[in-house]
């Protein structure tokens, strides 16, 4: 590491204009001699993402699980994802925690009023682990959610505590069906059990949270329409800055503003062709949403990436789907419409049809990953640092039963997580006593329950 004589430039440092900001990645400059002859001990917390695939899994029901369609038949660390919709998740295998055999009991019907509606309360339990309050107005009731809790102990020193995305539309208001408010199925964070957070699907918007803080929004819109990048605002700011740090930095930064530089063209290229007048596949969506499930979900991962490199927020959450969705996804090889296909009937093609969609969309997981693990941080990728859980309040998707539902994570949250392992819990364990028990591994030591956790989770396999 090389630091100027007798100085280093603050953590917090940003670059700033009248309507935006931008935060930096770490910089050897910002780390001062005395933190590196401790062996820079002193870490930042965890950075979390929660992304939630919607509807189960083909290996939760009999036939998939006989077939090892999602959790491989082997526990321990001589696991095979060869079978199954994890495959693509090999090349991580080494930061791969696959827990197998979790229910969601809240997401189950209570009352004889609440039958048939597990589409419309699913999400809302997945990370509160929590039932929700059968309601069509505003009193909604259910939990405060897993991320929600680590940003209240975590995330206050961030600009952003956190952020929430998503890829299909979640604009609906009051009552979606079976007695249930639409907010239910629209959002999986939580900050409190009354308050849902909203989920941002346009990426414009998502950039322009991360890059355009300290502005209004007539500033901005009115930065956009000079059709300037936002870092050509910043020059002066930025050579400034690179007189102060060695070659090194001054190569991650110009490596960073270029890689925002890369994503603003993205998105300015996605809205100049969906306002061009050509027909669109998404015909409601934004100007700034891209057509394509992998174009957009990429450009999701991107952000989250940037984010995580300047510190702007550490925490995530990601909701990739809607219960209901009848969006086809080709790259697949299959033809048939989400929803349709979930309802397979348990007949064997129908069954495996269901498990390739499920391979595609965790497919979309290893372009975040790469990049994660090939960025340093001081002296450890960012993918050491963080944790990635990835699940579904759902099981069988055919019977919309809540039982041996999907999850796995991945990274090791600062140590905390051996990885390469295959666990496999006692029947009847609660998903919600593994979400507790990562609440203790990322720091809130003291929680003593969380939704319908029964005790602690051993990641012993």
């Amino acid at each position: 590491m090389e630091f100027l004589t007798g100085k280093h430039i603050p953590r917090r440092t940003f670059l700033r204009d009248a309507s935006a900001m931008i935060g930096l990645p770490l910089l050897d400059a910002m780390l001062p001699p005395r933190l590196v002859a401790r062996g820079w001990a002193a870490r930042p917390p965890a950075r979390l993402v929660c992304v939630e695939m919607v509807h189960g899994a083909a290996g939760s029901n009999e036939l998939g699980a006989s077939r090892g369609l999602w959790a491989p038949a082997a526990v321990g660390r001589e696991f095979d994802l060869g079978p199954g919709s994890l495959k693509p998740l090999e090349p991580f295998r080494e930061y791969l925690t696959i827990i197998s055999n979790t229910d969601v009991r809240p997401a189950e019907a209570v009352t004889p009023q609440e039958i048939g509606g597990d589409h419309f309360r699913s999400s809302a339990t997945f990370l509160t682990q929590a039932h929700p309050k059968q309601t069509e107005g505003s009193d909604v009731y259910v939990g405060t959610s897993l991320d929600q809790l680590y940003v209240q102990r975590f995330g206050q020193d961030t600009p952003i505590p956190s952020m929430q995305l998503c890829i299909e539309n979640v604009d609906q208001a009051g009552g979606c069906a079976y007695g249930y408010a639409c907010v239910y199925t629209d959002t999986i964070s939580w900050a409190s059990p009354t308050e849902p957070l909203p989920m941002i699907r346009d990426p414009r918007a998502a950039f322009e949270q991360l890059f355009g803080a300290g502005g209004t929004p007539a500033q901005r819109a009115a930065r956009r329409r000079l059709d300037r990048s936002i870092l050509d605002w910043f020059m002066d700011e930025v050579a400034d800055l690179k007189r102060q740090v060695g070659p090194l930095d001054r190569q991650r930064l110009d490596q960073y503003l270029e890689n925002i530089r890369e994503v603003e063209r993205r998105i300015q290229r996605i809205e100049a062709h969906n306002t061009s007048g050509e027909p669109r596949e998404l015909p409601e969506a934004p100007a700034g949403v891209p057509d394509a499930f992998e174009e957009h979900v990429k450009l999701m991962f991107d952000l989250q990436h940037l984010a995580f490199l300047s510190d702007t927020t550490r925490v995530f959450s990601f909701k990739m789907g809607r219960d209901g969705s009848g969006r086809v996804y080709p790259e697949s090889g299959i033809n048939s419409a989400f929803h349709p296909a979930s309802h397979h009937g348990g007949q064997e093609k129908r069954v495996l049809e269901f498990a390739k969609i499920n391979e595609y969309h965790v497919s979309m997981l290893p372009y975040f990953l790469e990049k994660l693990k090939h960025t340093m941080e001081g002296d450890q990728n960012l993918l050491d640092k963080t944790l990635v859980i990835y699940g579904s309040p759902m099981g069988d998707s055919n019977l919309h039963n809540h039982k041996r539902c999907p999850l796995f994570l991945v990274g090791r949250a600062n140590g905390q997580l051996k990885g390469g392992e295959h666990i496999k819990a006692p029947d009847g364990t609660a998903m919600a006593n593994v979400m507790l028990s990562l609440l203790h591994k990322l720091g809130l030591n003291d929680v003593t329950g969380f939704g319908d956790s029964t005790g602690d989770f051993s990641f012993t396999a």
